[in-house]
C-alpha cells in the first residue's frame, strides 16, 4: 500500500552485491520506500500477495524461479522494473508491460530515469525533478554522441545518424558517413537519443525518423536498406507517423 507519497519497494535478486546495491539506490530516492530485499523469488510472491509490494526491482535468472515465471504468478498485482546483466529478454519485459529495463552494472543515475518513471504512473507526478537529481547534461543535448569504438571515442553528429543495428555483442551506428561499431547495448543509445528525433522499431533497430525514405507493408526504407518493424513495436510507430 502506498504510504502517502511513497511506493514501497521489494528487490529481489540472487546476487548479494547487486542485492545490496539496489537496495541502497531505493533508499536514496525519498519516494521510494524499501520494505524488504530478498534473494528468494518466493518470498517477494508472498509479500506482492500480502500487498506490501507496489514495485518489485526483479532479477531475471535466479535458481529457485525465474523473474519471467514469478511475473505469471503475480499478474498485474504490482509494477516491475527489471534488472538484469542480459539484453535476451527486453521482448519478454513488454509483454509483461514492466515499467523499465536495466542492464547491469546499473548507475545511480540510470536508476533515477526508472524511478520517475514509475514515480509519474503512480503518483501522478512530473518526471521534471529528475533534472535537478541528475545535474550532467544528457550526451544527445548538444546534437551529438560519444561513441567508444575499440581503439578510440568517436564523436557522431546526430543529423548523421540513418539508423542503428543492435547485434549480439555490439551496436553498429549507420551514418550518411559510414559504419560505427560499439560495445554499447542499444537500450543505452534508445535511452541518450532524443525521442522526438529517433524511436526504436524493432528489437534489434533504432531509427532516425526523419531519414524514412518510405515504408512499404511492414519495412521502412532507409538509405535504400529494409528495415524490419516488430510487431511490438508496430502499433506505436503508426501512431507516431499519425502525428507526424
Amino acid at each position: 500500500m502506498t504510504t502517502g507519497k511513497t511506493i514501497a519497494c521489494v528487490v529481489v535478486d540472487d546476487e548479494p552485491l547487486a542485492l545490496k546495491l539496489i537496495a541502497d539506490y531505493v533508499q536514496k530516492t525519498p519516494f521510494l520506500q524499501l520494505r524488504e530485499q530478498t534473494g528468494s523469488p518466493m518470498r517477494a510472491i508472498e509479500l506482492v500477495q500480502q500487498g506490501e509490494a507496489e514495485l518489485l526491482f526483479l532479477d531475471i535468472q535466479m535458481p529457485e524461479l525465474t523473474g519471467l515465471q514469478l511475473m505469471k504468478i503475480v499478474g498485474h498485482k504490482c509494477k516491475v522494473i527489471i534488472t538484469t546483466a542480459y539484453t535476451d529478454y527486453a521482448m519478454d519485459g513488454y509483454e509483461f508491460d514492466v515499467v523499465d529495463y536495466l542492464l547491469k552494472p546499473i548507475t545511480f543515475d540510470r536508476f533515477l530515469v526508472a524511478a520517475h518513471k514509475v514515480r509519474e504512473r503512480m503518483l501522478n507526478e512530473p518526471v521534471a525533478p529528475l533534472q535537478e537529481a541528475t545535474p550532467s547534461p544528457a550526451p544527445s543535448s548538444p546534437g551529438y554522441i560519444f561513441v567508444k569504438t575499440e581503439y578510440k571515442i568517436q564523436k557522431i553528429d546526430l543529423t548523421s545518424i540513418l539508423y542503428l543495428e543492435g547485434l549480439r555483442d555490439y551496436v553498429a551506428f549507420y551514418t550518411q558517413s559510414g559504419k560505427v561499431l560499439t560495445l554499447q547495448s542499444l537500450r543505452s543509445f534508445q535511452d541518450q537519443l532524443p525521442e522526438l528525433q529517433f524511436m526504436r522499431v524493432h528489437k534489434s533497430y533504432l531509427i532516425a525518423l526523419d531519414k524514412i525514405e518510405f515504408i512499404e507493408r511492414n519495412r521502412i526504407i532507409i538509405a535504400g536498406n529494409y528495415i524490419p518493424i516488430g510487431e511490438t513495436y508496430q502499433d506505436a510507430f503508426l501512431q507516431r507517423l499519425n502525428i507526424r
